[in-house]
């Protein structure tokens, strides 16, 4: 049996392809590693691209895009391994990227998921947007990271290089347990794409798994390749999504009181962008509160199962202040500046 199997999600991606994976072959050497990308039904030479240039890479052809999440889900329903790792086609990995997660997932069982330290490709001495040293969130589901808070990025100083449990481990390069993947129900199909891993490692969090961040495993992330910073489209996934894991989620005495503080932020930044003249993520907000009133009656069964499964109702890492007023209105656009008890994240 393969033990560690990494899967690369590609959608007309042909030259992210040509770009990175010879980086992820030449660094996840072994006998019981196999490399695969699953092919979201790609238009450009992609699969061509893979046979001709990349024999040793097992190719899984879908035969649509499915979006990131069922496409995953599709793609790892055809593997059979102890660990996945779900790798972004736009990520270059480094020597020992993989053997650092492996060994620590080895000498850890109740740890079910990692991911390694994400810097950013076009400037590699910071941080990546998504995932940097590790995730987090905060009372109202505001995703944000060691290195990164909303736009501002950190230089990596090694200030975060300590490995750390986490709330959220980023999809763009998030090593997994496979039969702990499926046990939870792995991705939410009904995201497509954004939030999903978070919506997945809350799930894992809250039935009392572990998640780490391991830095001494680095990798370089190129980010946006698929939907730019501040797309329309982008912002109406992560508004409806992070509207969607919420629901699913939060227990019952939050939810109320949660809600309708996200309802009064969200048109808020509505207004913000229409202050900057941009109508088109101004609309793509309502629009996706919108979406969220149409689609919550799906979710009701969901949130059922995951109240009645919950084992830790406040996991760590998913802290009780506002990042929103600790860092637009405070001025604390550092990690290290806000106020985490250090302990708590660590479980002391």
């Amino acid at each position: 049996m393969i033990r560690t199997s990494v899967v690369i999600l590609n959608w007309n991606g042909m030259e992210m392809l040509r770009r990175f994976l010879p980086s992820v072959i030449a660094c996840s050497q072994g006998a019981d590693v196999e490399i695969c990308v699953a092919d979201n039904a790609s238009t450009d030479a992609s699969c061509e691209v893979v046979e001709r240039e990349f024999p040793s890479v097992r190719l899984i052809r879908l035969d649509r895009n499915y979006g990131f999440a069922e496409g995953y889900n599709r793609a790892l329903s055809q593997i059979e391994a102890q660990y996945v790792v779900l790798l972004n086609s736009d990520v270059e990995v480094t020597p020992g990227w993989l053997d650092v997660q492996i060994d620590y997932m080895e000498a850890h069982p109740q740890v079910a998921a990692c991911q390694p330290k994400i810097l950013s490709w076009h400037q590699k001495e910071f941080f990546e947007y998504a995932g940097a040293s590790g995730g987090f969130i905060d009372r109202y589901g505001y995703p944000f990271c060691r290195g990164r808070i909303f736009e501002k990025v950190e230089k990596d100083g090694g200030q975060y290089d300590d490995p750390l449990p986490v709330f959220w481990a980023t999809g763009a390069a998030l090593l997994i347990r496979l039969e702990v993947y499926r046990q939870v129900g792995g991705l939410d199909s009904r995201f497509f794409a954004h939030m999903e891993e978070i919506d997945l490692c809350w799930r894992l969090c809250s039935r009392g798994y572990t998640l780490m961040c391991l830095p001494s495993s680095k990798v370089y992330h190129v980010g946006g390749a698929t939907l730019k910073k501040e797309n329309p489209h982008k912002t109406f996934l992560n508004f409806r999504n992070n509207l969607l894991m919420l629901y699913k989620n939060l227990p019952d005495k939050e939810l109320g009181r949660v809600m309708r503080m996200r309802c009064l932020l969200d048109y808020i930044a509505a207004g913000v962008f229409l202050l900057k003249g941009d109508w088109g993520n101004a609309c793509a907000v309502i629009k996706a509160r919108q979406e969220f009133s149409r689609m919550r009656s799906q979710f009701v069964s969901d949130r059922k199962q995951n109240l009645r499964l919950t084992v830790v109702r406040h996991p760590l890492g998913r802290f009780p202040f506002s990042i929103l007023w600790e860092a637009k209105l405070k001025g604390k656009k550092l990690y290290s500046l806000l106020p985490i008890d250090t302990a708590a994240v660590v479980g002391k």
